[in-house]
């Protein structure tokens, strides 16, 4: 994937495809690495060109179990991979326990080839651990995230679903490979294709890098503020009429100015700002998820008028409310075009296999580039 800025448009016809390795560490979550590959699979098969390629790879080119049981039979060793313009590595469970010194030293040297990196689930830990994400922004499964954050204080952890970051690009888990993966494909042939896409795999939604994961207070604090988690709790459940801050206080036995500190200490923002995130998180969801109007959803977050919450969430996302329901109620159209009679596919990839074989599908070839 290319590494320009997101503001870039579609690049030329005639580049060559995009050679991508996928590292499979033991017990990696398999839902992670069919989010990653299927975009790409899709992307070929959409614009009847090979666009991506993929190849599969472990340390030794020996069968890799997945978190679920399942056996996968890798392409190659990493040691005899061929050429490739990325490199992802594909986490799991117990990714402490997985990452070699093979792997680091593996990784290391591609990063001294200039090879661009990325990591899906839990993954980025690998990368931390050859010293890759030093100064960068970086995301991972919730699950991971205070065990790098204690590991790694280098590495510039968040909460994102996804973050790119020069030529480093990292997801979470689960289907948040998938938005990071039409993201980079917005970028290098178009938002028309990545829309194109979504739209094959029933996506409602591609997310961008404003949407976080959903990550659950008690992990994050552990189980050592209880009196922290019950004011959140208190928040989450009083977003509609919102409870003024001294009165949260009160309602757990704590004063004002403790309130305060418990915050700034552990959630690294003020009480009355994380309140409003909280109401500003819930107001994107139904701007995006329902009809309801502008002023409904304000009302509903809490806000005393709808100028108030449009400020306060332009402030916050960078976009007005209006701009963010158009967004996302804006129908993708994808133009069909007729399959190029000059298309001559041989069978030097698994991507060009794959991508002869969906040459009958009706989708085949039906975006322009």
């Amino acid at each position: 994937m290319t590494s320009h800025n997101s503001g870039a448009g579609a690049q030329p016809q005639n580049r060559t495809p995009q050679s991508i390795g996928f590292l499979l560490l033991d017990n990696f979550t398999l839902i992670s690495l069919a989010s990653a590959v299927e975009p790409l699979r899709m992307a070929n098969q959409l614009s009847g060109r090979e666009l991506y390629r993929w190849t599969t790879l472990t340390v030794d080119g020996g069968q890799v179990w997945a978190s679920d049981g399942l056996q996968i039979t890798p392409d190659a060793s990493m040691h005899k991979a061929p050429p490739m313009d990325a490199i992802v590595v594909c986490g799991g469970v117990g990714i402490q326990r997985t990452v070699t010194r093979e792997h680091v030293s593996w990784l290391q040297s591609q990063a001294r080839q200039h090879r661009r990196l990325g990591a899906v689930c839990t993954g980025s830990w690998a990368l931390a651990c050859a010293g890759l994400l030093d100064g960068f922004d970086c995301s991972v499964h919730w699950e991971c995230l205070a065990a790098m954050q204690e590991a790694f204080p280098r590495v510039n952890m968040s909460t994102r679903l996804f973050t790119l970051d020069r030529n480093r690009f990292t997801s979470s888990g689960g289907t948040a490979p998938m938005d990071m993966m039409l993201h980079l494909i917005s970028r290098d042939h178009g938002r028309e294709l990545s829309a194109a896409i979504s739209e094959m795999f029933v996506y409602e939604r591609i997310r961008n890098e404003q949407d976080h994961q959903r990550v659950p207070l008690k992990h994050m604090l552990g189980t050592n503020q209880p009196k922290l988690q019950e004011i959140v709790a208190l928040m989450e459940a009083n977003l509609e009429e919102p409870i003024d801050l001294d009165e949260l206080a009160v309602y757990v036995s704590v004063s004002r100015r403790q309130l305060e500190r418990l915050f700034q200490k552990y959630l690294h923002c003020s009480p009355s700002r994380y309140y409003l995130k909280l109401r500003l998180v819930r107001a994107r969801q139904l701007l995006k998820q329902t009809p309801m109007s502008i002023i409904e959803v304000a009302s509903i977050c809490g806000f005393v008028s709808t100028p108030h919450f449009s400020k306060c969430y332009r402030e916050y996302y960078g976009t007005p409310p209006r701009e963010e329901r158009f967004s996302s109620n804006t129908a993708k159209h994808i133009t069909m075009i007729p399959l190029p009679q000059s298309l001559v596919l041989s069978p030097l990839s698994r991507a060009l296999s794959t991508l002869n074989d969906a040459r009958d599908e009706s989708t085949f070839a039906s975006v322009r580039l």
